[in-house]
């Protein structure tokens, strides 16, 4: 089982405080990654620093703070293994969404991942080695309510995925990507803990009834990124037990 280990790599994964970020952690971890978590919130991240274990650390940025991310990356150093996890939700109808709404989710979703990725891939570039892992959605897929600038934002990542793909593999840099399914997060409980019918539906849709582990998640991230995945690039990976198939 050694090629699924990452002993001796050093791994970034953004949004590592809760939810995926901080399964895909652990799983690094465990794995023998060091391991750097970010996110906007320092007590939070001190909590899942605690959690997640191993040679786990933290730093408090906040991603849409583009101009900083040079100096962010810059302090880190190179490292072998970018996970872009950072997100937010907005629920809201298309035609009540504002312009500054529908932009913030795409400077998160979007912008920063294209930033973290150009500066993080500078330093893999030189090195002629460095995986990088983005997370899309299954609305990237199928089209959902109450979801568009979400949506939008993820079904970018695809194409992110597909040019740097193109411009990156030559310099040893492999990008892929995982669509999770309905996970049990924090995030999917904000959106239908208070929304019984919706939660209905999306279970509808899923061949198996059930939610997802953030564990899932992890493990499909550790194999992308391990010696194990060391031939799989340009890859878009839906985790979500058959529902994009059944749609």
């Amino acid at each position: 089982m050694n090629a699924f280990r990452l002993d001796g790599k050093k791994a970034v994964i953004t949004g590592g405080g809760s939810g995926l970020g901080m399964a895909i952690a652990k799983t690094y971890t465990k794995a023998g990654a060091d391991v750097v978590i970010i996110g906007r919130n320092e007590e939070k991240l001190i909590a899942a620093q605690k959690e997640i274990g191993g040679n786990c650390t933290y730093k408090a940025f906040d991603v849409t703070k583009l101009q900083e991310i040079p100096a962010l990356v810059e302090e880190i150093g190179a490292v072998d293994i970018l996970v872009n996890c950072a997100g937010i939700h907005l629920k809201k109808w298309a035609l009540e969404v504002t312009d500054e709404e529908f932009a913030k989710v795409l400077d998160v979703h979007v912008m920063s991942v294209f930033a973290l990725c150009r500066e993080f891939g500078k330093l893999m570039a030189e090195r002629k080695s460095g995986s990088i892992v983005l997370i899309s959605s299954m609305t990237a897929i199928m089209g959902m309510k109450q979801v568009v600038a979400y949506t939008v934002a993820k079904s970018a990542i695809l194409g992110l995925q597909r040019s740097l793909v193109a411009d990156l593999s030559t310099s040893g840099i492999r990008v892929n990507t995982i669509a999770p399914g309905w996970i049990d997060t924090p995030m999917l409980h904000k959106a239908i803990d208070n929304d019984a019918p919706r939660k209905a539906k999306i279970l509808d849709r899923i061949p198996t009834r059930t939610f997802g582990d953030p564990e899932d998640i992890g493990y499909a991230a550790l194999y992308l990124v391990s010696p194990a995945g060391k031939y799989v690039n340009g890859v878009f990976l839906p985790v979500d037990a058959g529902a994009a198939e059944a749609f």
